[in-house]
């Protein structure tokens, strides 16, 4: 590698650097759905995101950043000490046990570090708070230091082709949930984002933990419930009711999709949820309740 190639990459190197903090700032500007530009997660707003946020940027970072580096760094020394011109005799020896053992035991132990935290993070999200056991939440090896109170309020999700039914199950009220359409985004909701918009969000009060129980139509086919900011995704299996859960610690909407391909306008599925606090809940259940769903809606503040 000559030395011109070594500058464009310091280069290279430093403008990446350069800009990180500024996609960073971009990404946490405008949390729920993706951003233009964007690195990373979106930002988290809930105990479960919070423990993949820190595993992802914890644990994996640094594990493959070694292991890049680690990488480059032999790449370099065989570039360097074992080209034809460094090295015109080239050693005839085939095996090396202690090279042997060691690429076969560092990658196991490397597999266990990764698997411990994200089995206790895949844990949490299949576990529904009971109001006791506490989570990992922000410092996934704190063995559990943030809590979480038992559901207060139960939503079943049922994916339909293609688009989303919703259920409060306590309550028995029921409702559809469809994209909107570019022309009928621009006048109904301009400021929310194209493909991501729909005519009904999911609403739910913040700071609270909702059960949520996923499933698809019997005679329909797999889909698959994700929103990135709870950091929950379940599959929608028709005949089986899977189950998660969710707390919300800040109002707004937050968008996901359909993440299972599910047929011709899978891409046109998406999910959005509207967390709003728990006054501006009790008087949208109120009017819904009284069987006015549009009236429900209109008790509801805009957002863009």
């Amino acid at each position: 590698m000559t030395a011109s190639n070594f500058r464009r990459m310091g280069a290279f190197l430093a403008a990446a650097v350069g800009l990180a903090p500024t996609m960073a700032a971009a990404q946490q500007s405008a949390p729920g759905h993706p951003q233009y530009g964007q690195i990373g997660l979106q930002p988290s707003v809930t105990p479960i995101m919070d423990s993949i946020t820190v595993f992802h940027d914890g644990v994996l970072m640094w594990t493959i950043s070694a292991i890049v580096l680690l990488v480059l760094a032999l790449l370099v020394v065989v570039i360097v000490r074992f080209n034809a011109r460094a090295n015109p005799v080239p050693a005839r020896f085939t095996h090396n046990t202690l090279i042997e053992v060691i690429w076969t035991v560092v990658p196991i132990v490397i597999l266990v570090i990764i698997a411990i935290p994200s089995f206790g993070v895949l844990a949490d999200q299949m576990t529904t708070p009971d109001g006791e056991r506490r989570y990992l939440g922000a410092n996934i090896f704190s063995f559990g230091d943030v809590e979480v109170p038992a559901p207060a309020l139960t939503v079943k999700a049922t994916g339909e082709q293609w688009f989303w039914n919703y259920e409060y199950v306590d309550q028995g009220l029921r409702f559809d949930q469809y994209i909107l359409s570019d022309e009928d985004r621009q006048t109904q909701k301009p400021g929310q984002p194209r493909l991501l918009a729909v005519d009904n969000e999911l609403v739910v009060p913040v700071n609270t933990t909702v059960r949520l129980l996923v499933t698809a139509a019997p005679t329909g086919v797999i889909h698959a419930f994700a929103l990135p900011s709870f950091g929950i995704k379940v599959d929608a299996v028709p005949g089986r009711l899977n189950e998660t859960w969710f707390n919300a610690r800040e109002t707004g909407i937050y968008y996901g999709q359909c993440s299972e391909l599910c047929g011709k306008d899978h891409a046109f599925m998406p999910i959005a949820v509207r967390v709003v606090e728990q006054e501006e809940f009790d008087a949208w259940l109120t009017a819904f309740e009284g069987g006015d769903y549009t009236a429900a809606n209109a008790t509801l503040a805009a957002v863009e």
